[in-house]
């Protein structure tokens, strides 16, 4: 993999030096510059052009879902991680709404940190465990497409819930039995269904997520925070 080049946009000056300091021991991931606002972190994307930017929600100009906004528009190329300590539904919502590849909160683990970077980079989504079970919890409860580019109206959130994995809530519940180890046998058992009817649903799940197998499916799961 090609060195991961990345953009902090943080008003917090001791968060900004913590993480450089905690990612110096990483050759492969190299902050070019931060910034204290979002107009100076526009700035730097213009002249940079970093992979990555880990983005804070409470900026001085703007918030950093509007910011999100703006990277997406104009630097569609770069993926956006949010790095708050805002762990309420409605932020988490609209900034994947606006874009955000990747939602972690301030209190972090740096192992996870550099988790979520690479994975991000990739391309894959990296959700806090904070936040996981409501993501979890509406999608099961009102499975839609998810909209990247923030043109579509959230006024009512209950109404309007992203659905990160666009997974109904059968194929949530066949995939958390899929990861406890569960054959397609025992899931019919279960969930009072036929083994065909199984074999359809895992079939779906796997088209869906990208998974060649059942063993990725679960990999799959466990790593995006699908199921606990």
């Amino acid at each position: 993999m090609d060195k991961i080049r990345a953009v902090v946009v943080e008003d917090q000056e001791l968060i900004v030096i913590g993480i450089k300091k905690a990612l110096e021991q990483y050759e492969n991931i190299e902050i070019v510059g931060d910034a204290f606002n979002a107009k100076h972190g526009l700035t730097l994307l213009n002249k940079l052009k970093p992979k990555i930017a880990i983005v804070d929600i409470c900026l001085p100009d703007c918030d950093g879902i509007q910011l999100t906004r703006e990277i997406k528009r104009k630097h569609s190329g770069v993926k956006v991680i949010i790095l708050t300590s805002h762990s309420d539904r409605e932020t988490v919502l609209k900034a994947f709404a606006a874009g955000a590849t990747s939602y972690c909160m301030k209190d972090i683990k740096f192992s996870k940190l550099i988790e979520a970077i690479y994975l991000t980079c990739l391309g894959y989504n990296w959700i806090d465990p904070a936040v996981t079970h409501f993501v979890l919890q509406q999608a099961q409860k009102n499975p839609i497409c998810f909209n990247r580019d923030g043109s579509r109206s959230y006024d009512d959130l209950d109404e309007e819930m992203l659905d990160l994995y666009t997974l109904t809530g059968r194929e949530l519940q066949i995939l958390d039995l899929i990861v406890n180890g569960n054959t397609n046998a025992a899931i019919a058992n279960q969930l009072h269904i036929t083994i065909g009817t199984v074999k359809s649903h895992v079939r779906n799940i796997l088209n869906k997520i990208g998974a060649e197998d059942r063993t990725q499916a679960a990999v799959h799961a466990l790593r995006y925070g699908l199921v606990d």
